[in-house]
């Protein structure tokens, strides 16, 4: 790996303190209640961690914290036995929550339900009983490839009751992608639909099962959830209705949700690497629920009075963490909505907040930059009153879409929590406290409580403040991943031996004076032109900041002279024309914002940039585009393959 000495000059001086009404009724109130908590949660975490913890419910207390014995392989909460789907749901029956509306569901057709948690408890059982008829026991692995329905969340609660190992596959992936998935992880279940709603138009989901079966060999059953209705071929003995499975004659809702230990697997998801086939990254029961937990309580400062809707599917960790098993366990009202942010038109989002009365809003930064896109009459058309946070999630957002985030969706009044985390993490990892903590656009800013982050060399040696380096965390924490499903040697080899004995995230940092963390993207993102290391993420938010400008994204590509060349893929606003003019002209800015080192060789305009389906631009495929290469590696994430075609065709 290259010395990551990255060159840190666009510098954000703005400074956005908490709104004093916003403090008074926080969770954590003040500075010093922060550093206090978060000195304890470093320092003395075997006082910490087990206070925490006890906000849960235990069938059986742990008998040690953490076994640390044989790292990186990390046991929390050793001996321990709790069950997620009782701390996600029988709990807050005994409270003024059984009737309340655990999720209101808001269909792409225009469909909508919802469901309380007695409601969710029930059918959660029910479902249960069916898996456990169907011969799902401990420890199995049960695919769940489902539309944003309620029935995905009633599924992965379901298989986390009996201690059925999930793994969620994303409904717009192939039946390539579906079979790799089956086939790593021996899945003997797959639940399913019919199909699903996606832009208008149905994603054929059975009919994907159907061919990737072919391929495999562990699926014994599969359980179709009737969606849209539409036809699909049925097969005799392995093809089951889930409406006929839950309302069978003699079926019961109850079920006794039983101790399962600490480190039982929760589920396994799979994320895309750069090469080979995608890592099952494992996560298990006790640590990843308190992390989920206590992050939903904290960092989106829940209330029993919030109606909290991410914008994640449940393919992802975020739908995970953020939409299930942390809002969940916290009681919370939680908004799922099944199809795309412009069906019918543009304004989607803002009509459901205004029509739910959405209180705390989670999204995507290439979400924001997609509404700047579509313009501002979309969301002044509706009452945004209701809502009192943000959040944002995915990747670094520029200061500018954080700026018009702040002012036009949260009216200057609500608090932006802008949360750094991987899949791998399990939780969020850095960002602001809502009502403690002054934000700078663009900064994750602080770790969340037993996170110790640093920003060092190779050698593992912190660099000076604003100076870039490695992303790294010293401690593990207690929703760590636990291993690469089925393959511990790539566990440690991908995150354990780049910084020993840290664990790496893969990403570039600085830290400025004020002890604010700036993610500056994936290591691999960061250029050298002529001996001169630059973060593209520093060149993407120079060029979002020109008002012309919706969305960038700057890579490398080889350059006989400087080593490497900056070229920007740009997509402009609408009713603005993309020229020679335009190009000029925004060279020569980003020359200005951040020095002429940082000026685009090329620029090139596009329509629409390649992203995966939770909305992150693949940079890898754009540095092979603009180096004139072959596509290379796992594309099964990519959201739409005719954007590389017309990227290759601009080219030409």
């Amino acid at each position: 790996m290259a010395d990551q000495n990255i060159e840190s000059t666009l510098v954000e001086r703005r400074l956005f303190p908490p709104p004093a009404e916003f403090s008074q009724q926080a969770h954590i109130k003040t500075q010093a209640e922060y550093q206090t908590l978060y000195r304890e949660s470093i320092d003395s975490p075997e006082t910490f961690w087990p206070r925490m913890a006890n906000e849960l419910h235990w069938h059986k207390k742990w008998d040690k914290l953490l076994d640390w014995s044989n790292p990186p392989f990390a046991k929390w909460f050793v001996g321990g036995q709790l069950n997620i789907a009782y701390n996600c749901l029988d709990r807050h029956l005994l409270t003024h929550r059984k009737n309340k509306a655990a999720i209101i569901f808001e269909g792409e057709p225009g469909d909508s339900r919802v469901i309380t948690y007695a409601q969710l408890h029930r059918e959660v059982c029910k479902f249960a009983n069916v898996l456990q008829q169907s011969g799902v026991k401990l420890g199995d692995r049960v695919a769940i490839y489902l539309p944003m329905i309620p029935e995905a969340a009633i599924a992965m609660l379901a298989c986390a009751r009996i201690g059925a190992v999930h793994t969620v596959i994303f409904g717009g992936f192939s039946s390539e992608a579906l079979a790799d998935r089956i086939n790593d992880s021996k899945v003997s279940l797959v639940i399913t639909a019919d199909g699903g709603f996606r832009r208008g138009k149905v994603v054929e989901l059975k009919k994907n099962v159907d061919v990737a079966l072919l391929k495999t060999t562990s699926v014994k059953n599969v359980i179709v959830v009737k969606r849209t209705g539409q036809p699909i071929e049925m097969t005799a003995g392995r093809d089951l209705w889930y409406h006929d499975l839950m309302t069978a004659p003699g079926l019961s809702a109850h079920h006794q949700a039983p101790p399962l230990d600490s480190e039982q697997m929760l589920f396994i998801l799979y994320t895309s690497g750069t090469t080979g086939k995608p890592k099952g990254v494992v996560h298990t029961t006790g640590g990843y629920l308190l992390g989920a937990y206590l992050t939903s309580k904290y960092v989106f400062d829940l209330k029993d009075s919030d109606v909290y809707w991410c914008t994640a599917d449940i393919g992802w960790v975020t739908g995970h963490s953020y939409l299930v098993y942390g809002p969940l366990a916290n009681g919370a009202t939680v908004v799922m909505y099944e199809g795309a942010p412009n069906q019918p038109k543009e304004d989607r989002f803002w009509e459901i907040i205004e029509k739910y009365g959405v209180t705390v809003f989670y999204t995507a930064p290439t979400a924001i930059r997609a509404f700047i896109k579509w313009g501002d009459q979309h969301p002044k058309a509706h009452d945004l009153s209701s809502l009192r946070l943000l959040g944002t999630v995915g990747e670094p957002i520029n200061p500018e879409a954080w700026m018009w985030y702040h002012t036009l969706i949260g009216g200057t009044r609500c608090p932006i929590v802008d949360t750094w985390w991987q899949t791998e993490t399990g939780a969020i990892m850095c960002t602001p406290l809502p009502g403690v903590t002054p934000t700078k656009p663009g900064s994750c800013t602080v770790p969340f409580f037993g996170v110790d982050p640093a920003v060092v060399d190779q050698k593992g040696h912190e660099v000076p403040p604003g100076s870039g380096g490695l992303f790294i965390i010293r401690k593990p924490w207690p929703s760590m991943m636990r291993t690469v499903y089925g393959d511990p040697e790539r566990f440690v080899s991908t995150y354990w031996v780049q910084v020993k004995p840290y664990y790496f995230t893969g990403d570039g940092a600085r830290k400025d004076q004020d002890g604010y963390f700036w993610v500056m993207g994936r290591v691999d993102d960061v250029v050298n032109v002529a001996g001169h290391r630059l973060g593209t993420m520093e060149v993407e938010s120079a060029l979002v900041a020109h008002p012309k400008v919706a969305e960038a994204a700057v890579v490398g590509r080889p350059d006989e002279l400087k080593g490497q060349a900056l070229c920007a893929f740009v997509t402009v606003c609408s009713g603005i024309r993309a020229d020679d003019k335009l190009k000029e002209e925004l060279k020569c800015w980003v020359a200005k914002e951040i020095g002429s080192i940082a000026k685009p060789d090329d620029i090139r305009f596009t329509e629409l940039l390649p992203k995966t389906r939770s909305g992150k631009i693949m940079r890898r495929l754009l540095r092979d585009i603009a180096a004139g290469k072959e596509t290379l590696g796992d594309t099964t994430t990519l959201e739409d393959y005719s954007i590389l075609a017309k990227l290759r065709e601009s080219d030409e």
